[in-house]
Parts: structure tokens; sequence; C-alpha cells
């Protein structure tokens, strides 16, 4: 697929990925329903993460240049923004990496007793998010206002929709099931641990997009961004996909892999 496209053609690229995802994460469900078979689920979640990570987020920009003489340029202070910004996800991709070190090494091949159903409804809600915070930036991009506000409102929505989900469904059915955050208790031990520290980290970072959709939506209806000066917005953009394919890995680490427990 082209770098460069027209609104049309970026809108198509958007839905043909979701759609990837959506297959993809219907083929992760029923592995882990039907299979033991651990291999598949992390290829599935490697290509899940490609995909969100090279059309989503746009990783190919970092290989834009500009010439020395437009070192002032807004292109120029985009790229070197655009640089740190994905130095900072690679850092903060360590906290999310270390916490599934704890869960492989604390709960092997187990997993806790969590609503299957729940985890499946709360995983697409995300990925839907993103698909519409990817039209919300390619209608910016292409100078369409209107859209971009649509559809970043519908990704704040869906966002909140998710951490609700998490946070106050999951987490009180899950501490009714006797799933607790202490290593001494008997009946959870590492599990609740591990549970509520990947999950409760995703849902910071989750709260924090919310914050920066909800700053870039008011800019927006300011009317502070063109087709031309959109950084924040890509910005916001690249953030919220990251939260998403950290999700990507912790959904089936959490609901899908391993024995059940509980």
């Amino acid at each position: 697929m082209a770098h460069t496209l027209d609104k049309l053609s970026e809108m198509r690229q958007g839905i043909l990925i979701f759609v990837y995802l959506a297959v993809l994460t219907a083929l992760e469900f029923f592995v882990a329903v039907q299979f033991v078979a651990v291999a598949i689920l992390i290829v599935v979640a490697l290509v899940k993460a490609a995909l969100v990570g090279y059309y989503y987020m746009h990783i190919y920009k970092l290989n834009e240049s500009q010439p020395d003489e437009h070192r002032e340029s807004y292109e120029y202070k985009t790229l070197t923004n655009r640089i740190g910004l994905w130095l900072f996800l690679l850092s903060d991709s360590f906290v999310f990496g270390g916490l599934m070190v704890a869960r492989i090494n604390l709960l092997a091949l187990t997993r806790p007793a969590l609503n299957q159903y729940l985890g499946l409804g709360v995983t697409v809600v995300l990925l839907v998010s993103s698909f519409f915070m990817n039209r919300g930036e390619t209608a910016m991009a292409h100078g369409d206002r209107q859209g971009f506000l649509r559809n970043t409102l519908v990704t704040f929505g869906l966002g909140l929709a998710f951490l609700l989900g998490v946070v106050g469904v999951e987490w009180p059915s899950a501490a009714r099931e006797g799933l607790v955050a202490s290593f001494g208790n008997p009946t959870s031990g590492p599990m609740g641990a591990v549970f509520y520290m990947m999950t409760g980290m995703h849902a910071f970072h989750v709260l924090t997009g919310l914050i920066f959709l909800g700053v870039i939506w008011m800019n927006g209806r300011k009317g502070l961004y063109t087709a031309e000066k959109h950084w924040a917005v890509e910005a916001a953009a690249v953030y919220w996909h990251f939260v998403d394919v950290v999700w990507i890995f912790f959904y089936p680490a959490l609901y899908l892999i391993g024995k059940l427990v509980g």
C-alpha cells in the first residue's frame, strides 16, 4: 500500500486494516477456545501489532527526512517530535514488557478465571476505537475538521467504555470470584497481583489517552489544526494506537493462554 494516498484511499486502507484485525481477533478467540495452541496465539498477536504499528501508527514516517536548510520548518520540527514520541513509547514499552515477563514467570501456563465474553467485548471496543482514531487523524490530515471532531469524539466514547468495562465491571467481577491483589492470599496468590497490575497500568494509559483526546478535540473545535499543521493530532493518534498494541498482547496473556485456575 502506498504511503501517500488521497483521503478516500486512506479511509479505505483504514477499513481494510480493521477487517484484518477483526478476522485475526475472531481467529484468536476460536483457537483459544478450541485448541491449546500458544504459538498460534503469539503469532496472531504479533501480526495484529505489526498491522497497527505500520498502518495506524505510521512507523514508516520515521524514515522521512528534511534537508538541513529546513531545520526551522514545521515539517522538520514534526520529524524530530515524531522521533521523540517513538523514543518515549519505546521506553514505556519496557514497563509493559516487564509486566508480561512477570506474568510468564509467575503464572506460567495458567490464567485467572475471567469472563471470556467480557474480555472479548472490551477488546473489540478498543480495536474499534483505534479504527475511528485512524479515521479522525486521516480526516484532519486532509483538512476535514468536522470529520476529525466527529471521529475523535467516537474514539473518546469507545475508550471510556473500555475503561469502564475493565475497571468498573471486570475488576469487581474478578474480586467477587476471589481474585485479589495479594501475594499472601491463598486463593489468589500472585495471580491477583499480576492481573490488577497489568490491567491497572494499561487502564492508567487509557485514562491519559482520553485526556489527550479531550485536549485535541477542544483545540480542534477552536480551529487550531490544519491539513498542513496537525502534529498534536498525529501524536494523540500514535499514543492511542500504542495503547491498543499493548492490549493486543495483554488480552491473550490474561484471557486466552494457559490452563484456567480459580
